[in-house]
C-alpha cells in the first residue's frame, strides 16, 4: 500500500532531508470543485442517524490531506462539510460518540465535532512518525487507539484529552481551537486587554495517553472490543497482539500470518478476532483459546480492508487484487461481490449496503445484504475458500475465476482526478499537469488557475512544445503528493526571480521597474489575511474589507509600494497586482507553522486576520506587512562587452560590467552599445564623457558602480537610433528579447564570465 512509503510531507519539517531553519510556506491548488477528493480515499466511517432528522452521515478521509462529510439519503449523497487541517495524508478515522478522530502522515491525531462546520477542536501530538491506523470502542466512546510506523500505540482518554487547558508559559506542542469563531485554529489562544496573542501548550494539563509498549516494527491494523477492554495490534512483525488498553498490558501474542497484517476486527464481545493480511489470507481466531480456528484463501493477493455483519457471522474483504469478497465464517462459502478498477483500501457497512474507499478519489456504495447476507448466496456463484493461501492462486491460473454478482454500484461520490506528473515551465510561473483521466493542464501557480486544459494529448510533446529558451532561477519546489500541485516557498530562495513590470503587463509601469515573483505572490496568498488585520485593527483598506486590486493601481504608488521600505511601518499601499490574484471561488490552502504549535493547513480565505508570527513563518509576515525582502544571491550577471574580430567600431569600456540578470540584450546593444559608439556624441542631454549611457535607461553598471538606476524617473525610452547593432555569443547572434541569464544559461553554457561581441549592422 502506498501509504507505507517513507515520504517528507508536504509541510512536515521533520521529514525533510536537509536541516532548514526557517519555516515553510506551501501553498495547494484547488482546480474548480474543492467539494470532491483529488487523491485516493484511505479511510470511511458512518454515523447512523439520530432522530429527529434521521439522516446518516459519511465521513471520508484522503491522501489529498482532508476529511470531508457527506449527508445520506436513500439514493443521494450530499457534500456536508470539509475539515481540513493535517498537512498530510488522512490515513484513518473513526467515530468515538460526538466525536470524528482522524489520524495522519503528518504524525497528529486530530478531534474534530463530528456535526460542527469542521473545526478542529484539538490536535494530539504524541506520535514521532506516521500514524497509520485507529480503533475506537463503540459502547466506551471516550477511548480510541491510535497506530503508527516506528511501533508505537497509544490508547487516547479522548474526554480528558479535550478538558480545558491550564495557561501556561512555556508553550510549545498542542494546539485547540478557538471556540468562538468555528474556524480551525492552529493553537489556543487568550486574547488579553492589549488584543495581543498569546499561545499556550494544550498538553500543559498533564494529559498524556497510555502507550501499548511491545511493537518492535510498524503498526498497520488496530481493532477494539464494544467495551473498551480489549485491543489487538497487528502489522509487520506478522503477529497479532493482545493488550489491555485500560492499562497497556500485553495479553498475548498470536502467531500464523506468513507476511504483514493490514487489517483486524474484533467481535463486539472480544471474543472473536478476524486479520486480513499481505499473504492474502483471512484467518479467524479464537481469543479464549488463544489460537487460529479457520483461516480463508479468498484472495490473490494483499487483504487490506474487512468489515463484518453485525452478527460477526460473515466477513466481507477487499485489498490489492481489486476483489471484494462476501465469506460465511462457519460454512467457509464465499463470493465475488463485485471488482474494482483499484485496490480496496477501505470499507464501511451501511444496513444493506457498502461503500468502498480505493486509491481512487471516488467512493462506490455496492449492495452487501449486510443484515441479511444469505440471500447474496442464494444467488449461486459462491465457491468455498480454501484454507492454504496457493489454493486462490492457483484457481485463478487455472482460469476458473469467479463472476461477481454485481457489475455496477449503487451509487458513486464522485472526486476529483488525481495530479499524477507535473513539469515546471521554463518560465517558472507555468506548469504543465497531467491527472489519473490522462487530461493535460496548463496551471499558471502565480494566480492558482488552470490557463489551458488540453484535454487527452501526449504530456511529452506538450512539453517540447510550450519549451521556451529562457532562464529564470528556481523560487519554489513543488509536489504532486495530495493528487495536487503544492508548492513550496521557502526563505531565501523564494525571492530569487524577478520579471520586468512590462513583461507582466503593467500599465504606465516605467519600463525598468522590476517585480519580485515570490514577494507578489507572497501578497497574493495573505491578501485575504492583510485585510482582516486591517479590519481588525480598524483602518479600513476599503469600504467592503476587499484588497485594492492591481487594476486601480497607479504607477506612482505602484513603484513604491515595491521599491521603498517604509521602515517596518505597515505599508499603506499594498496591492495585489492582477498576475498575482489567486481565485476566492475555489482558493488554495496554505500549509505551513510558525514559532508554536506545529504545522497547520488552512483555506487562504479562512484566514481571519488574528493569525502572528506563531502561526505564520516571520518571513512572510515581514515581506508582505513591511515590504521587506532577505539579503538575496546575486541578481547580477557579469559579463564583458568586446566588438566582433575584424570590427573596425570600438568603444571605450572599462573592463567587467554588470547588470541584471533579467536585463534584455536589446538594452545591451540600444541603450549602451550604440550610446557610447555613435561618436560619443550625448544623447538627450547626457554629459559628454558618455557616462549616461552607463545604466540609468539600461539598467546596466560597471563594476566600480552598481547603481542599476533602473528606477529613476524622467527617463525617455530607448529611441530607434541608427547605425543598428547585433550583439553575438560564441559566434551566434543573440534575439534582442534575451535576458543575460538566458543567454549564459543557453548559448554561453560555462561557469566563466560571460563574453558578448558586438558588430554594426547596415541600417535596413
Amino acid at each position: 500500500m502506498l501509504a507505507m512509503h517513507r515520504v517528507g510531507s508536504a509541510g512536515n519539517t521533520s521529514n525533510s532531508s536537509r536541516p532548514r531553519k526557517e519555516k515553510r510556506l506551501t501553498y495547494v491548488l484547488n482546480d474548480a470543485d474543492d467539494t470532491k477528493h483529488c487523491a485516493g480515499v484511505n479511510c470511511l466511517a458512518v454515523l447512523k442517524s439520530l432522530p429527529p432528522n434521521g439522516c446518516d452521515y459519511l465521513f471520508t478521509g484522503s491522501r489529498d490531506g482532508t476529511l470531508k462529510r457527506w449527508a445520506l439519503t436513500d439514493n443521494d449523497a450530499t457534500f456536508s462539510a470539509t475539515f481540513e487541517s493535517h498537512v498530510d495524508w488522512v490515513n484513518d478515522a473513526v467515530l468515538a460518540g460526538n466525536s470524528l478522530v482522524s489520524c495522519s502522515s503528518d504524525t497528529t491525531v486530530k478531534i474534530w465535532n463530528c456535526l460542527s462546520d469542521g473545526a478542529c477542536t484539538r490536535t494530539l501530538r504524541q506520535h514521532s512518525d506516521y500514524v497509520i491506523c485507529l480503533a475506537a470502542a463503540e459502547k466506551n466512546s471516550n477511548i480510541v487507539a491510535s497506530g503508527g510506523l516506528g511501533g508505537e500505540v497509544f490508547i487516547w482518554d479522548i474526554e480528558a484529552a479535550l478538558l480545558p487547558i491550564v495557561k501556561s508559559v512555556d508553550a510549545t506542542e498542542d494546539e485547540i481551537s478557538n471556540g468562538n469563531t468555528g474556524i480551525p485554529m492552529t493553537n489556543l489562544r487568550c486574547i488579553n486587554a492589549s488584543n495581543s496573542l498569546s499561545v499556550h501548550n494544550a498538553q500543559s494539563h498533564g494529559y498524556s495517553p497510555i502507550a501499548a509498549k511491545g511493537h518492535k516494527e510498524s503498526v498497520y491494523a488496530l481493532a477494539m472490543n464494544d467495551s473498551g477492554t480489549l485491543l489487538v495490534s497487528g502489522g509487520t512483525e506478522k503477529v497479532v497482539r493482545v493488550w489491555d488498553p485500560r492499562t497497556g498490558a500485553k495479553n498475548m501474542k498470536l502467531r500464523g500470518h506468513t507476511d504483514n497484517i493490514r487489517a483486524l476486527l474484533l467481535d463486539s464481545t472480544g471474543r472473536f478476532c478476524l486479520s486480513g493480511s499481505s499473504d492474502s489470507m483471512i484467518r479467524l481466531w479464537d481469543l479464549g483459546q488463544q489460537r487460529c480456528v479457520h483461516s480463508y484463501a479468498v484472495h490473490t493477493d494483499s487483504v487490506w480492508a474487512l468489515a463484518s455483519t453485525p452478527s460477526f457471522t460473515h466477513v466481507y474483504s477487499g485489498g490489492r487484487d481489486l476483489s471484494l469478497y462476501l465469506t460465511d465464517l462457519s460454512t467457509r462459502e464465499s463470493i465475488l461481490l463485485c471488482m474494482k478498477e483499484h485496490p480496496i483500501l477501505q470499507m464501511a457497512l451501511q444496513d444493506d449496503s457498502m461503500w468502498v474507499a480505493t486509491t481512487d478519489s471516488s467512493v462506490n456504495k455496492w449492495p452487501a445484504e449486510g443484515r441479511h447476507p444469505q440471500k447474496v448466496f442464494q444467488r449461486g456463484g459462491s465457491f468455498l475458500a480454501g484454507n492454504l493461501s496457493f489454493t486462490r492462486a492457483r484457481a485463478s491460473l487455472e482460469g476458473s475465476a469467479p463472476v461477481p454478482v454485481y457489475q455496477e454500484p449503487s451509487f458513486t461520490i464522485p472526486g476529483t482526478p488525481g495530479i499524477v506528473q507535473h513539469e515546471i515551465l521554463n518560465d517558472r510561473r507555468h506548469v504543465l499537469t497531467k491527472d489519473t483521466a490522462g487530461l493535460v493542464k496548463l496551471w499558471e501557480i502565480t494566480r492558482g488557475v488552470v490557463t489551458e486544459n488540453y484535454g487527452k494529448v501526449s504530456f511529452e510533446k506538450k512539453k517540447e512544445e510550450l519549451f521556451e529558451m529562457v532562464s529564470v532561477p528556481a523560487w519554489f519546489t513543488m509536489d504532486t503528493r495530495l493528487g495536487s500541485l503544492s508548492v513550496h516557498l521557502d526563505t531565501p530562495q523564494c525571492f530569487s526571480a524577478e520579471m520586468y513590470a512590462v513583461d507582466l503587463n503593467i500599465l504606465g509601469a516605467p519600463e525598468d521597474l522590476k517585480i519580485n515573483i515570490g514577494q507578489e505572490t507572497l501578497r497574493g496568498l495573505l491578501a485575504h489575511w492583510l485585510a482582516k488585520r486591517r479590519q481588525r485593527s480598524g483602518s479600513q483598506v476599503s469600504s467592503n474589507g476587499d484588497v485594492p486590486l492591481g487594476k486601480d493601481v497607479s504607477v506612482r504608488n505602484l513603484s513604491y509600494s515595491r521599491v521603498e521600505v517604509d521602515d517596518g511601518a505597515e505599508n499603506p499601499t499594498a496591492i495585489v497586482l492582477p498576475s498575482f490574484e489567486f481565485s476566492t471561488s475555489s482558493s488554495p490552502s496554505i500549509i505551513t507553522e510558525g514559532s508554536h504549535g506545529g504545522p497547520w493547513r488552512k483555506k487562504i480565505t479562512d484566514l481571519d486576520g488574528t493569525e502572528d508570527e506563531k502561526d505564520l513563518p516571520w518571513w512572510c509576515i515581514d515581506c508582505v506587512l513591511n515590504s521587506r525582502l532577505p539579503p538575496r544571491e546575486n541578481t547580477k550577471c557579469s559579463f564583458y562587452l568586446q566588438p566582433c574580430e575584424g570590427s573596425n567600431v570600438q568603444i571605450h569600456t572599462q573592463g567587467k560590467l554588470s547588470a541584471p540578470r533579467i536585463l534584455r540584450i536589446h538594452k545591451v546593444s540600444g541603450n549602451y552599445v550604440i550610446e557610447k559608439m555613435v561618436l560619443d556624441k550625448p544623447i538627450d542631454g547626457g554629459s559628454s564623457d558618455g557616462s549616461f549611457g552607463l545604466g540609468l535607461s539600461s539598467g546596466l553598471s560597471q563594476h566600480s558602480s552598481t547603481v542599476d538606476g533602473s528606477l529613476r524617473a524622467g527617463i525617455k525610452p530607448r529611441q530607434k537610433l541608427k547605425p543598428s547593432v547585433e550583439i553575438l555569443c560564441n559566434n551566434q547572434v543573440l534575439s534582442p528579447e534575451m535576458s543575460l541569464a538566458t543567454v549564459r544559461a543557453y548559448i554561453w553554457k560555462k561557469p566563466e564570465d560571460l563574453v558578448l561581441n558586438y558588430r554594426v549592422v547596415q541600417a535596413r
